[in-house]
C-alpha cells in the first residue's frame, strides 16, 4: 500500500504540472494527435491509386492500421517517454530514482507521463472501432476475445521495444536514433500488410522480430482468411503470446542495463 501511495503522489503530482496551464496543455492534447491521423489518412492515400494492396481491400487495411494504432498509442502514452532514459544517464540524475525505495522503471514512467498523448489514443481506438464495423466479421468467441486481447497485447509488445531501445543508453548514450527504429519504425511496419514488403525485409521484421503478430496476423484471424505466405490459421491468435515473450526479453534487458549503469561519477 505504501508503494501504491507513492506511486499515486507522483502521477498525482505529474497531472498537476501539465495541466497547470489549461490552454497550453490543450493545444498539445489536440497536436498530438497529427501524427496519428496522418498514419491512417497515408493508407487511404495509397488506396487511392489501387483497389488492392497486398492482397487487401482498404477495409480490411485499416483493420490493420486500426491494430496497430490502437495498441502503439497506447505504449506511447503508457510506456514512450522511458525514451528519456538516455538524458537521464547522460546527466546522472538517474541516481536519484535508484535512491528511492522504488522500483526504478515505473518511477520514470510516472515522472513524465504524457498525458498530452491521450487524444491519439482515443483516435486510435475509434480507427479500430470503425475498421470493425466496415468489415464482416463472422464474430465467434475466440474472435471477440481476440479483439480485445490483440490491441492489449500490441500495447505490451511496443511498450517491450520501447524499453529495449531505451535500455541501449546504459551502453551506449547516443542511443536513440536506432532505438526509433525499431519503436516509430516498427509502428508504420505494422500499420501495413507485410505481404507488401520484400522476402528478406519481412522475415527479419515481421517474423524474427515479431511485428507481424502486431497487426497483421491478428487481422487475418479475425477477417478469417488465409495467410498467403503459409502460417496457420491460430497464428493470428498467438499475439498474446509473443507480447509475453517480448516483455519477458525487455525485463532482461533493462535489468541487465540497471546492473551496469555506475553513475557519470565513475
Amino acid at each position: 500500500m505504501g508503494e501504491l501511495r507513492a506511486y499515486a503522489a507522483l502521477a498525482g503530482a505529474q497531472f498537476r504540472s501539465v495541466t497547470s496551464y489549461r490552454t497550453s496543455f490543450l493545444v498539445e492534447v489536440i497536436g498530438n494527435m497529427g501524427a496519428t491521423v496522418f498514419d491512417v489518412l497515408t493508407v487511404f492515400v495509397l488506396f487511392r491509386a489501387t483497389p488492392e494492396v497486398g492482397g487487401f481491400t482498404l477495409e480490411q487495411a485499416v483493420l490493420v492500421v486500426g491494430l496497430s494504432a490502437a495498441g502503439f498509442t497506447l505504449a506511447d502514452m503508457l510506456v514512450g517517454n522511458v525514451d528519456g532514459l538516455k538524458n537521464y544517464v547522460r546527466t546522472g540524475t538517474l541516481d536519484a530514482v535508484l535512491v528511492r525505495p522504488l522500483p526504478a522503471l515505473p518511477q520514470l514512467l510516472l515522472m513524465d507521463m504524457p498525458l498530452r498523448k491521450t487524444l491519439r489514443v482515443v483516435f486510435g481506438f475509434v480507427v479500430l472501432s470503425g475498421a470493425v464495423a466496415v468489415n464482416d466479421i463472422d464474430w465467434t468467441p475466440a474472435r471477440l476475445v481476440l479483439i480485445v486481447a490483440a490491441p492489449l497485447a500490441a500495447c505490451v509488445f511496443f511498450g517491450s521495444i520501447f524499453v529495449i531501445s531505451a535500455s541501449l543508453a546504459f551502453w551506449w548514450v547516443d542511443s536513440g536514433q536506432v532505438g526509433s527504429a525499431f519503436t516509430y519504425g516498427g509502428r508504420d511496419f505494422t500499420s501495413y500488410p507485410v505481404t507488401v514488403y520484400g522476402e528478406w525485409f519481412r522475415a527479419l521484421f515481421a517474423y524474427a522480430l515479431g511485428f507481424a503478430f502486431v497487426a497483421y496476423q491478428p487481422a487475418l484471424a479475425l477477417l478469417g482468411r488465409a495467410d498467403p505466405l503459409g502460417l496457420p490459421a491460430w497464428a493470428g491468435f498467438v499475439s498474446p503470446l509473443v507480447a509475453l515473450l517480448a516483455a519477458a526479453i525487455a525485463a532482461g534487458v533493462w535489468r541487465a542495463g540497471i546492473r551496469r549503469y555506475r553513475s557519470t561519477g565513475s
